[in-house]
């Protein structure tokens, strides 16, 4: 399938970095900003807003190590290079390889997670962070030791020991994926969903090797991400550039606390706003998620 038709004007890239190569596009014009989608999606995630984001800035949408077309690695130790600290050091590579050094970074889902452990650890990178519908790792482990959810299980089952929480997943990788999906959305349906992108991401889940890769990424999320986070809060380590949190008013970040009281832990300057829809905003409501990056973006 051609997913090249959901970005037209778009170049494709193979990027050498020191994990092997990885896939993204670019495209648009005006101060680089990079595009980090999660689990269990690519960076085709953003293909119903990235005409209009293109219009003002030149877009660097990769596929994360282990997800899309990227390569996709046994997990190392301390389940490396799927901890975020790794990814963020390797889609830095991504940036420098395309002529970036300084940049802005909208990151969904684990996106999001490797774009906040990127503005920690590299605070001279990054320009600004938009976050999408999540918390900081380490308050979402809080808030699971609290309370199991139906749309936070997974966080327990696919950190799960090697080989478990793949088998399971292997019996029937359609069937899981649609069902979170589904389960994320604020319509409990795979409506919102390009039938083209939904199918890219059935391709790409469908192989063993990425779904162990996504288990590593829930795996390290459970172990060096959350000590990451741990060692960064007791040293009262904060994020320096501004830092703005979008969630979805039925996404995941909304069944507890507020959003931004969850990111004063390391944004206590963060700000924010709900945009209608469910985990996937932007294929649920690309006009609100737009309405709510753009001027953060612009430097509003």
């Amino acid at each position: 399938m051609a997913t090249s038709d959901l970005f037209p004007g778009f170049k494709s890239h193979w990027v050498d970095t020191s994990i092997g190569r990885i896939f993204a596009r670019s495209g648009g014009s005006g101060p680089p900003l990079l595009l980090i989608h999660g689990f269990p999606q690519t960076h085709v995630e953003w293909h119903k807003v990235a005409p209009d984001l293109a219009r003002s800035f030149t877009l660097v949408l990769p596929d994360l190590p282990g997800y899309g077309w990227s390569v996709a690695p046994a997990g190392g130790p301390d389940h490396a290079p799927y901890a975020k600290r790794d990814m963020a050091k390797i889609l830095i590579e991504v940036m420098e390889n395309l002529g970036h050094v300084r940049f802005a970074v909208v990151g969904h889902d684990r996106g999001a997670r490797v774009g906040y452990r990127m503005a920690l650890d590299h605070p001279g990178r990054v320009e600004r962070l938009a976050v999408v519908d999540i918390v900081p790792t380490i308050v979402m482990w809080e808030r699971i030791r609290a309370q199991v959810t139906p749309k936070t299980e997974h966080w327990l089952f696919l950190s799960g020991p090697e080989g478990v929480p793949e088998a399971e997943v292997l019996k029937n990788t359609t069937g899981y994926l649609d069902a979170k999906l589904s389960l994320w959305s604020k319509a409990g349906t795979l409506a919102a969903f390009d039938p083209r992108a939904l199918q890219h991401y059935r391709d790409f889940f469908n192989e063993p090797n990425r779904v162990h890769a996504c288990c590593e990424d829930y795996r390290a999320g459970a172990g060096a991400d959350l000590a990451a986070d741990e060692a960064d809060k007791a040293a009262g380590r904060t994020i320096g550039c501004p830092v703005h949190a979008v969630w979805g008013s039925a996404g995941i970040p909304s069944a507890g606390a507020g959003p931004l009281e969850a990111w004063a832990v390391f944004a206590p300057k963060a700000t924010g706003e709900a945009v209608d829809a469910g985990h996937f905003v932007p294929e649920e409501n690309p006009q609100g998620m737009l309405a709510a990056l753009l001027p953060f973006l612009r430097g509003g």
